[in-house]
């Protein structure tokens, strides 16, 4: 496998959804393109995911998405945490 820029783009983007994702769902103050609210964060988490996704799309073919098990582990983690975050965080919240 070797590096492109644009294999390094669709990383960048795809993982620094994580974390304005993450602050959005648990309502943390947190820097973003949008402000500091959590909807701004939350929006762009998506910002990221979808241009990580444009890029893969302009590089790989979006058809080939299903193939490549990096990027489905990725947006499964990112998934994952978008469906469960606010849960975990008020069961371990109630448990500190």
């Amino acid at each position: 496998m070797k590096f492109t820029p644009q294999d390094f783009l669709m990383g960048f983007f795809l993982m620094n959804a994580m974390p304005h994702l993450l602050f959005g769902l648990i309502r943390l103050r947190f820097l973003s393109l949008f402000g500091f609210s959590d909807r701004g964060n939350l929006l762009y988490a998506l910002v990221n995911i979808l241009i990580a996704l444009f890029i893969y799309h302009s590089q790989y073919d979006i058809a080939t998405l299903l193939d490549d098990g990096l990027m489905i582990g990725a947006l499964t983690i990112l998934g994952v945490y978008a469906i469960t975050g606010r849960f975990f965080v008020r069961l371990f919240q109630e448990n500190s």
